[in-house]
């Protein structure tokens, strides 16, 4: 599978052009009428991971922390417009299911409610991409570069949440364990985040406006995601 660079995400933004459209403006009716639920994902990374779930037409979709629901709206609507594929859901609670359309979850979603390192590590090697989207701190992060992303199959897509606020990540934190481990393997990473990558973000913000896509889902542009494939 190819690496994650600007090249294949603006080449994505234009392939799938026409759904996400449609998925974006479903993601705004949902905000619209269901004021309770929280979006985290700012919209250019809510983006990539719908348009990487469509390039990689993934059977099996992972999601570890899924609070409101908003990525999983997203994640549930690349799935549905790719036909095929489930996503397996974890959080600590079930806020969730009551925010996730009933049209969107049946038969695609499986949420299961505690710990994600219980998660059954033969879903794990299963897995066709991985979005980890939970405890932010070193502590979680230390666990699963020791023990889930050793599971992980090579050539899947994985993205981490929270990761550059500024243009290092935090110390202590998630994103500096996770960017350490990426190091150590040798393994690059792609980010649209503001301040890290300002000519990427820029860059995308123009071709959205160009094809059309440039009116908010969400007012935000920090974008600290992280989207990389495993080795």
């Amino acid at each position: 599978m190819q690496e994650i660079t600007t090249d294949l995400v603006t080449g994505l933004y234009r392939e799938h052009r026409a759904d996400l459209d449609r998925a974006r403006h479903e993601q705004r009716r949902v905000r619209r009428d269901d004021t309770a639920m929280r979006a985290q994902l700012d919209d250019i990374e809510a983006e990539i991971t719908y348009l990487l779930l469509r390039h990689a037409r993934p059977e099996t979709v992972i999601e570890i922390g899924s609070f409101h629901g908003w990525s999983t709206t997203w994640i549930l609507r690349a799935l549905r417009d790719n036909d095929r594929g489930r996503l397996h859901s974890f959080d600590l609670l079930d806020e969730v299911r009551r925010h996730v359309p009933a049209e969107l979850a049946a038969g695609r979603w499986n949420f299961t409610q505690g710990d994600a390192r219980g998660v059954d590590r033969d879903l794990i090697r299963r897995a066709d991409h991985l979005f980890l989207d939970a405890d932010h701190g070193r502590r979680f992060a230390r666990w699963y570069v020791a023990h889930l992303l050793p599971e992980v199959r090579a050539g899947i897509a994985v993205s981490v949440h929270d990761v550059f606020h500024g243009w290092r990540a935090k110390p202590f934190s998630e994103g500096s364990v996770v960017l350490r481990w990426l190091d150590e393997h040798g393994i690059p990473f792609f980010t649209a985040a503001r301040r890290k990558a300002p000519d990427v973000q820029r860059r995308l913000i123009a071709l959205k406006d160009e094809l059309g896509l440039g009116e908010p889902v969400r007012v935000s542009r920090t974008n600290p995601m992280i989207f990389f494939r495993m080795a």
